[in-house]
């Protein structure tokens, strides 16, 4: 995915804000499901959803109002009812500037972990 940092994205040093890192990484996942063939918000009308249950992000360097990034994001592992995300964001000097690992767990309507759906696994294993 690419991504234009804006001037809301940073903080008053012009910098990125740390906690926008997990938006960045949320449209990643969304955009990673897109281009597999599933809608998120089709999926949780089904009964089929996903919550994260671990973050970790290692900032490597500091991303800038101006800069341009490309999120590359692949799974790591995927079980019964998991799935490890992994991302690696780069800056338009093809810099690696943050690191991350999210893991979702995938739940019913009622919040409680169910398998992932075959389909879903199928095409996330390849």
């Amino acid at each position: 995915m690419k991504l234009k940092i804006y001037y809301h994205h940073t903080d008053c040093g012009g910098v990125v804000y740390y906690a926008n890192y997990l938006n960045f990484l949320e449209e990643a996942r969304t955009e990673f499901f897109v281009q597999r063939g599933f809608s998120i918000k089709e999926l949780a009308d089904n009964g089929t959803m996903f919550v994260v249950s671990r973050q970790e992000v290692d900032y490597k360097v500091p991303v800038f109002y101006g800069d341009e990034l490309e999120i590359i994001t692949t799974v790591g592992e995927i079980s019964a009812v998991k799935i490890v995300f992994e991302n690696e964001i780069r800056n338009q000097k093809g810099q690696v500037t943050t690191k991350a690992k999210t893991i979702l767990v995938c739940v019913d309507k009622n919040l409680k972990p169910k398998a992932i759906p075959s389909e879903i696994r199928s095409k996330f294993s390849q």
